[in-house]
Parts: structure tokens; C-alpha cells; sequence
């Protein structure tokens, strides 16, 4: 799973549950022939950022090459079931990735069209938020 090597701060605060807004930067396609964009914003834990990678591996049989644009940096923290109020903060359980809407997620290339739309729908299934596949003809395909 994705997680920082050596963070600066060992917890942050949350700030805002929900994640607001459209991208402006990585809303292209950068690296690939064929991306994941998301169409939501939301946090992307990194167990579901491997999910998916490892489904795109799986259908494209490992052939290709693929891109992750999303890392998972901020720790999320939570305290011990049945535990009393007060004695400082949680230990951090998992990490997320804030993506709004509009980021290109995965990017693959190395594999013909029908291979490459077949993976990244698969590694959309696994995500929960709404993704669309896209080409770098800019011609757009839904999820």
C-alpha cells in the first residue's frame, strides 16, 4: 500500500470533511494514452488506490505501463473503540488522498484500446466515487 516514508508531522487536523471544487492542475493527460478521471471529489483511501491499480494490472495481464497521479498523504487518526474522551488524539489508522473533480488518476499506455477501456472500468468498479475513461484523442468514454 501507498503511504509516506517519513512524514514531516505525524497527524493532521482533518479540516473539511467533504472536498469541494474542480481541479485546475493534472486534468490532462500527461504520461499515457488512455486515463482514469474521477467526476467526484472525495478522499481515496490507499487501500482503494491499490484495489484499482491491481485490477488494471490484472486485466491489462501486466503488459503496458501504468501511472499512478494520486498519492494517499494525509493521515487520518482515530481512537480505540470504548475509549474515554480526552487523552490527546487517535493513532493514525489510514491514509487518504484528496481528489476533487476532474483528476487524472491512472494512466495507461503500451496496450490497444479495448484492453486498456476494459482495465480502467474495472479499477473504476473499485472506486467510489463516479470515474470516466478518457483518450488522448480527447475522445471522452463513460464509466
Amino acid at each position: 500500500m501507498l503511504l509516506p516514508k517519513k512524514p514531516k508531522y505525524r497527524k493532521q487536523q482533518k479540516k473539511v470533511r467533504h472536498v469541494t471544487g474542480r481541479e485546475t492542475r493534472g486534468c490532462t493527460l500527461s504520461f499515457g494514452n488512455y486515463g482514469l478521471r474521477c467526476m467526484e471529489s472525495a478522499w481515496l483511501t490507499s487501500r482503494q488506490i491499490e484495489a484499482a491499480r491491481i485490477a488494471i494490472n490484472r486485466e491489462a495481464k501486466r503488459g503496458g505501463k501504468l501511472w499512478i497521479r494520486i498519492f494517499p498523504d494525509k493521515p487520518i487518526t482515530k481512537k480505540p473503540a470504548e475509549t474515554r474522551m480526552g487523552k490527546g488524539k487517535g493513532a493514525t489508522e489510514y491514509w487518504v488522498a484528496e481528489v476533487r473533480a476532474g483528476k487524472i488518476m491512472y494512466e495507461l499506455t503500451g496496450v490497444n484500446r479495448e484492453t486498456a477501456v476494459k482495465a480502467l472500468k474495472l479499477a473504476a468498479a473499485k472506486l467510489p466515487i463516479k470515474c470516466q475513461v478518457v483518450e488522448r484523442s480527447e475522445y471522452l468514454l463513460t464509466a
